[in-house]
């Protein structure tokens, strides 16, 4: 930061200033705009505080009555005196442009804090002692909360947001019932009215019960169905063993039959039309070991400037860290949680998180999960609009006679902030590694 010059605006701020001083009713229109701090100038800040001060008092605001403010809390002199107060008072001629003045100066601090925090990373950087990996954390840490600041909603009235809401309701009208993202699953859209854009869906169960194969069924159906850009952010499979569970899953081949190399003509015929079909289809895959959310959010926002993304999938939640040193697992967890949540609203898209279940439902009468054997964290429950629960009771009894052609999945909605609870049931082929509606228990893929 040596020898550069600090971002700010003296003269935007002088405006602010003074159209305050003008009209007492623009103190509250900058307010909601900016804070103490972004003010570059330290006798600027002093005035801005005297300002507020007169504000909360409910007084009247004039430059007599600052300039006693200012006195009784001995900080006349520091601000410049009463000629100061002058120049700030008639720097503008009209309180009408405060809101683009206010605008300027909290743009301004922005670009401060970001200075500052690069001056940090380019600190910790050249101090060599250290882990790569941390340093590399706390960069993205105080970059990512020099952008928070930037995402801040407003005070809306609702006479402003009747036309739009009445646009929604009646673009609605006569259609199928999904008015989001469709699963892919009719009655679990019926369910959901398919995953809705700003929503965070958890889908969470204990090993083997099909996280992955449900998550890759809904990318199909949305990036192949629907043909909407679609990416799967997976920490713990790789690219390469996703993409041939596609392939088995699109075209109906035996998985371990891929795996063997134990193919027929007609199995290669089968799986080489499937790559035909999903090769021009816009599913992005992201396999990077050690993802943070951060790095997740990073690689969210081009993918969306990009492509427009319309729906994350992230595999799985407990493989995700923050990095560097946390208070425990559980603040850990917490804080991603929170971030994805974050990330769902920003970017306007559904963001379905896999999550691992604790051992709760295994001594449990009949398996069933329940929300409270959410792994780690009571704040994922808290955060998520939407939780579903999977369960294969036949997992359980493998090797029992009177389950070996039981394949029923209970897709078990156990949270729904907009909508109803409940249980669809699906089946599972784990041949293919495919959920498929009941009534289509033998149809292929698109029937």
């Amino acid at each position: 930061m040596q020898g550069r010059k600090v971002p700010g605006s003296p003269e935007a701020e002088a405006a602010v200033l003074g159209s305050m001083l003008l009209d007492r009713e623009r103190v509250g229109d900058v307010i909601e705009v900016i804070s103490t701090d972004a003010f570059s100038l330290t006798e600027h800040r002093i005035l801005y505080d005297a300002i507020l001060l007169l504000y909360e008092k409910n007084s009247a605001i004039d430059l007599v009555l600052l300039r006693d403010e200012l006195k009784k809390g001995k900080m006349l002199e520091a601000v410049g005196g009463v000629d100061y107060l002058v120049r700030v008072a008639e720097s503008v001629p009209s309180s009408a442009n405060v809101s683009y003045y206010a605008n300027i100066v909290k743009e301004k601090a922005m670009l401060r804090e970001l200075a500052h925090a690069c001056g940090e990373i380019l600190n910790e950087a050249c101090e060599e002692a250290g882990d790569v990996g941390a340093k590399l954390d706390i960069a993205e840490k105080r970059i990512f909360e020099v952008t928070e600041k930037k995402i801040q909603g407003s005070v809306v009235p609702v006479k402003d947001l009747i036309t739009e809401a009445f646009e929604n309701i009646e673009a609605r009208k006569g259609g199928d019932g999904v008015t989001g993202v469709t699963t892919g699953f009719e009655e679990l859209n019926y369910m959901l009215c398919g995953l809705q854009k700003g929503e965070m869906v958890i889908v969470a169960g204990r090993p083997s019960m099909g996280k992955t194969s449900f998550a890759m069924n809904m990318i199909e159906h949305i990036g192949v169905g629907e043909g909407l850009p679609v990416v799967i952010f997976s920490l713990e499979m790789g690219k390469h063993q996703l993409v041939e569970r596609f392939l088995c899953s699109y075209s109906g081949i035996d998985s371990q039959a891929v795996r063997k190399g134990m193919l027929s003509t007609d199995d290669m015929a089968k799986l080489t039309e499937a790559g035909g079909k999903l090769f021009e289809k816009p599913i992005f895959i992201d396999d990077t070991p050690g993802l943070t959310p951060l790095m997740i959010r990073a690689k969210c926002r081009r993918l969306k400037s990009q492509h427009d993304i319309q729906a994350i999938f992230i595999d799985y939640m407990q493989l995700m860290s923050l990095g560097g040193r946390v208070e425990s697992r559980q603040q850990e967890i917490s804080t991603i949680s929170r971030y994805l949540k974050s990330l769902a609203r920003e970017l306007d898209v559904p963001v379905v998180v896999l999550s691992q279940l604790n051992r709760g439902a295994e001594g449990r009468e009949g398996h069933r999960p329940r929300m409270s054997d959410l792994r780690e964290s009571g704040s994922i429950e808290q955060d998520a609009d939407v939780v579903i629960l999977l369960h294969r009771e036949d997992y359980y009894h493998r090797g029992e006679a009177e389950w070996e052609d039981t394949n029923t999945a209970e897709v078990i909605i156990a949270k729904q902030r907009n909508g109803p609870t409940g249980i669809v049931e699906l089946v599972f082929e784990g041949r293919t590694t495919r959920f498929k509606p009941k009534s289509h228990e033998s149809a292929p893929y698109g029937v």
